[in-house]
């Protein structure tokens, strides 16, 4: 779609809707600890440590995953790829653990105030995959396909040129967007402390494993079965949050 702002070389769209989407999250994140009473300031450097270990772990799992990047390792598209999001996700997660405990900061109750922020970001980020190209779907003969046509976005992502394609990016990011609204509402509601990350994890796992179905996968499979990487980790992920959901309504009986 839009690969570059203004056509100006390097200044990618797909970055700079990233970094807004990054902002966003971390001034929700600090926005929703005040009101929860956790220390924002605290909130916004783990918001700092998360996204750096994200950009590491996305590459990780993309080198994990995806023989092409293994063999282009350093070429300039591979360094220009933003990676997979669950291989982020993961490393977030363990650097989250990490430095609530070298702080102090309540688990449950921080991991609470960063679900919505991480559906708000991820959802502006998902914009950029679609101007960037990247994430594309399969080919697609439904009236709201896309079809690209700037060969900078081929150039860059490698996505196909002049054919209708699902437009997964948008898939995922309108389902971003509606599961930030959802959390938004319901961390403002009386809650157990864990029910908005649990919450998270089954509306995005589930959003995720549904999209998959409609994404080229040129990234193979770890598990080589009927389900690509990011739909295990996804029901993975469903299956995490839902025990937590159990765990609260067990509690609150």
């Amino acid at each position: 779609m839009y690969p570059e702002i203004f056509h100006i070389p390097f200044l990618h769209t797909y970055g700079v809707l990233v970094a807004l989407g990054f902002l966003a999250a971390v001034w929700m994140a600090t926005r929703l600890a005040r009101g929860a009473g956790i220390d924002a300031e605290a909130v916004a450097n783990l918001g700092i440590y998360c996204a750096l270990a994200a950009m590491a772990g996305a590459k990780l799992m993309m080198f994990a995953v995806d023989a092409e990047a293994r063999r282009e390792i350093f070429s300039w598209s591979t360094l220009q790829a933003g990676g997979v999001f669950y291989g982020g996700l993961l490393a977030a997660l363990a650097v989250s653990w990490w430095y609530m405990r070298k702080t102090g900061l309540p688990p449950m109750a921080t991991a609470d105030v960063f679900a919505p922020a991480i559906a708000l970001g991820h959802g502006i980020g998902r914009l950029g995959c679609f101007a960037a190209g990247c994430c594309w779907g399969l080919r697609c003969d439904r009236p709201w396909a896309v079809t690209f046509r700037d060969p900078v976005a081929n150039a860059i992502t490698g996505v196909p040129l002049n054919v209708p394609l699902h437009p997964t990016q948008l898939y995922e990011s309108f389902a971003l967007f509606l599961i930030f609204g959802i959390l938004y509402w319901r961390i403002h509601k009386p809650h157990g402390k864990g029910a908005i990350i649990g919450l998270y994890l089954v509306l995005y796992g589930a959003a995720r494993f549904v999209v998959e179905f409609y994404r080229d996968h040129a990234q193979g499979n770890l598990w080589h079965n009927g389900l690509d990487t990011s739909q295990v980790i996804s029901l993975a992920l469903i299956a995490l949050g839902a025990s937590r959901l159990l765990v609260l309504r067990r509690a609150a009986r």
